[in-house]
């Protein structure tokens, strides 16, 4: 036979696109890691900056502006 069974084309069919929804989902994933690592760094910088701060009022109580 020249055909291919019906159920083993669907079959195929179905394959690629679970490869393409895999594929997608592993780029999403990606992106979303790089978002956390650059989210990461900017909570780390308001630490630090709030840190500085808190410091220096602590240093020097009672003065403003």
């Amino acid at each position: 036979m020249t055909t291919e069974d019906p159920l083993r084309e669907r079959l195929q069919h179905r394959l690629v696109a679970l490869r393409d929804e895999y594929a997608a989902g592993q780029r999403a994933l990606a992106d979303l890691e790089q978002r956390q690592a650059a989210l990461h760094e900017t909570v780390l910088r308001i630490s630090g900056a709030i840190q500085v701060i808190e410091e220096e009022l602590g240093e020097q109580p009672g003065q403003s502006g």
